[in-house]
């Protein structure tokens, strides 16, 4: 289960979350909506860590992402597995080789340079474009694809 417990996010004197707390059990997807400038890629982005939370904690089952450091920061981004929506894709790629670049951390420099990519990396990045409802993209061009 995932956490969140009267997380806030400050820069300067702009709070750009202000004490959110929710709990979301495992295996569950959620959507985060809200006007342009609510707070929500923020949010997002202190869940993966990718920004530090000015107050509370979040927490993943017995982990306490908020404190992380070092290597088991990076392991948790690994492992949480953020998508950006406009960014970080490379155009010219497939979806499927999109989606594999996340396990470019856990393969050898060589074996990342050629893609070649083991099948049970294929297996996992196809099941997760299937749970998306888009496997049937996976041979598709990022760059053909909608921003939506």
């Amino acid at each position: 289960m995932l956490v969140i417990d009267d997380v806030s996010r400050k820069f300067g004197a702009k709070i750009a979350v202000d004490k959110v707390s929710l709990q979301i059990e495992a295996g569950r997807f959620i959507g985060v909506i809200g006007r342009s400038g609510a707070g929500k890629s923020t949010l997002l982005r202190m869940i993966n860590r990718l920004e530090t939370p000015s107050a509370g904690t979040i927490r993943f089952g017995d982990l306490d992402v908020t404190r992380l450091k070092g290597a088991a920061l990076g392991a948790w981004r690994a492992r949480c597995a953020m998508i950006f929506q406009q960014f970080n894709l490379v155009g010219r790629l497939d979806v499927l080789t999109n989606v594999l670049m996340g396990r470019v951390r856990r393969m050898s420099t060589l074996r990342s340079v050629l893609q070649l990519w083991s099948d049970d990396d294929v297996a996992l990045a196809l099941s997760a474009l299937e749970q998306l409802d888009i496997a049937g993209l996976a041979s598709q061009r990022a760059d053909s694809l909608s921003g939506g």
